[in-house]
């Protein structure tokens, strides 16, 4: 396999406190050597090997292509009149949903491809390589088995959202519908899902619902996540803890004992900030989270309802402004906290052996991006070896 020399990058993040400064193993006039879609090598400019090619970088800053472990991705229509009702002065309630239901089921497959696609691109060219998304809008076996169907084709991290709300089909029979998400949704499911997902909220299923939703896909070989604690306080991240869950998302209103049970397990606490941005709601408390030493990922929630943004540099910036985290820990947690939040290990750092998977910014530090924030700062991309931009 040929190889590739990255060199004269200002700063180097690369997770890995082994090769550099710091929780992100920073470097300073670093270089990186990428053969095939692999990391091969990671350290200082001057002492670099010699390569098929060299890319000069020109002083540019560099970090892990972002992780963005939450997004809902396939979906029609459009709800900008929703939200400026918001911005008007109505409160978010989470029944908006239905809407996008109907125009997702009315839609057809080539439409919602095409979207997902366009997202994903709009994702990568912001330093975005890799994304997870849900199905969660179809909320019938058809159109849930075709969302996940249409969504692994464009990516890896599929999961499972039937029980996103009860469907307006079973809307006189919640338990009719838990029922159908476990069996026969399940069952059509599972084949193209790698995650499943619960909204556990008042308004769409209770602590005991979302724990026969979750332990009826772990039985059919899914892991678990869940939409916990967005709205009200309640037993999401409770269950996800208990079910060992990748992660517990949202997570705004947690009391002392939630915050206790994350700090001392393996589910992350992913964070989305474009959400409460875009409903003007209290925002999630990561410096809490952080000093009781809770794993804190960022993540954008794209959506067409509570947070269309797939700007993962924008929820960065907000985290650090509005949510208590420091440059360094926002970085970390839109790179590293989201390869946790996904388990994976492969992405989320620059080290040998990982994926190459990079965001070179027109910046000397990864810290400009909370320091400009919307400024597009993302000069290239490159995605398993291949520069995209």
């Amino acid at each position: 396999m040929s190889t590739t020399l990255l060199t004269h990058l200002s700063t180097l993040v690369t997770n890995d406190p082994s090769l550099g400064q710091g929780p992100l193993g920073l470097i300073e006039d670093a270089a990186v050597v990428i053969e095939g879609d692999r990391i091969a090598w990671v350290g200082p400019a001057a002492g670099a090997p010699a390569a098929d090619t060299v890319h000069d970088a020109h002083g540019r800053a560099a970090l892990p292509g972002f992780v963005d472990s939450h997004s809902h991705l396939v979906f029609a229509g459009d709800r900008t009149a929703e939200f400026n009702a918001r911005m008007s002065g109505q409160p978010y309630k989470a029944g908006g949903i239905r809407t996008t239901v109907a125009a997702t089921r009315a839609a057809d497959d080539r439409t919602l491809g095409d979207n997902v696609a366009r997202y994903l691109a709009e994702a990568l060219r912001q330093g975005t390589t890799t994304l997870e998304t849900k199905s969660g809008y179809g909320l019938t076996v058809e159109d849930e088995a075709r969302a996940l169907r249409i969504a692994a084709e464009h990516t890896d991290e599929v999961t499972y959202l039937g029980a996103h709300i009860v469907s307006p089909d079973y809307a006189d029979d919640p338990a009719g519908y838990v029922d159908l998400v476990t069996g026969e949704m399940l069952d059509a499911c599972a084949p193209y899902a790698r995650w499943i997902d619960v909204f556990c909220e008042k308004g769409a299923f209770d602590g005991d619902q979302a724990r026969a939703i979750l332990t009826a896909g772990m039985a059919k070989g899914l892991h678990p996540r869940i939409h916990a604690n967005q709205l009200s306080y309640g037993p999401g991240v409770q269950l996800a803890v208990e079910l060992d869950a990748a992660s517990a998302d949202h997570c705004t209103h947690l009391t002392d004992a939630d915050v206790d049970a994350l700090a001392h397990s393996s589910t992350v606490a992913t964070l989305l900030p474009g959400a409460e941005f875009s409903t003007r709601a209290q925002w999630p408390d990561a410096r809490r989270l952080l000093d009781a030493g809770a794993t804190v990922a960022l993540s954008t929630d794209c959506n067409p309802g509570s947070s269309f943004t797939s700007s993962m540099p924008f929820c960065i910036a907000l985290a650090v402004r509005d949510m208590g985290m420091t440059p360094d820990e926002a970085v970390w947690a839109a790179t590293a906290g989201g390869a946790q939040a996904l388990r994976r290990t492969d992405v989320g750092r620059i080290a040998p052996g990982a994926r190459a998977d990079l965001a070179l910014l027109d910046a000397p530090s990864h810290v400009h991006l909370a320091y400009r924030p919307g400024v597009p700062l993302v000069r290239e991309v490159w995605r398993g070896g291949v520069r995209t931009g």
